[in-house]
């Protein structure tokens, strides 16, 4: 391309210079004060508030996942919430309740839905749970274990569906998740996972129906 009026070949101007470094400056302090949002749970002395047994949906039975299977955070405000993972747990309600309470398992989900639709909270959705296999998922989702196996079609109940769809409507609306399934995943569906959970047999538009139903009441 040819040289313009007020090219100076190839040299930034003074004006350009001036108004770059500006601009890294505050690019420079908005990435501080980005940085120091997510990090406030390292400084020392620094714990934001809670509420020993609070849950974030109402009517949920409160059992805490171990320390070491998630970390603390203040979602939304250090990483925004896009996402809601689904998961089946491979087991018994008991197992993955007892899976998640055991630090060594290094992961846990923030609900657990049994086959009666019993909804059970075991970590704060602000907080991070380990439960996607994938740490930008882990920091954007809220995951949702439901009881039962990927191959049994009899483990997915009208309660559990119903309980879970009502559970992620709330979800979607605390955080302004649009409700389809670009937002509303399998776990299968992470990428670089290897699970094949909720499988062929969990029943997807009959599931966002229910979401966008329960939504509206």
């Amino acid at each position: 391309m040819g040289a313009t009026s007020g090219d100076t070949g190839g040299r930034p101007g003074r004006r350009a210079l001036i108004l770059g470094g500006a601009a890294a400056a505050v690019g420079a302090a908005t990435l501080a004060r980005t940085d120091l949002t997510r990090l406030w749970w390292r400084l020392p002395g620094v714990e934001k508030s809670r509420v020993a047994g609070a849950v974030d949906f109402r009517g949920a039975l409160w059992v805490a996942a171990s320390p070491a299977n998630y970390r603390r955070a203040n979602r939304p405000d250090d990483y925004a919430i896009d996402r809601v993972v689904i998961h089946v747990t491979q087991g018994s309600y008991a197992s993955a309740v007892k899976a998640f309470q055991d630090p060594g398992h290094r992961a846990a989900a923030h609900y657990i839905v049994r086959g009666d639709g019993r909804v059970t909270q075991m970590i704060r959705e602000l907080d991070v749970a380990f439960h996607a296999g994938n740490w930008e998922y882990n920091q954007r989702s809220v995951g949702i274990e439901h009881e039962g196996f990927v191959d049994r079609a009899s483990s997915f109940t009208d309660a559990m569906y119903t309980a879970s769809a009502r559970l992620t409507a709330r979800i979607c609306d605390r955080y302004g998740i649009p409700v389809d399934r670009e937002h509303i995943i399998g776990h299968v569906e992470v990428p670089g996972t290897d699970h094949t959970d909720p499988g062929q047999y969990w029943d997807w538009k009959r599931y966002v129906g229910l979401v966008r139903r329960a939504g509206q009441t």
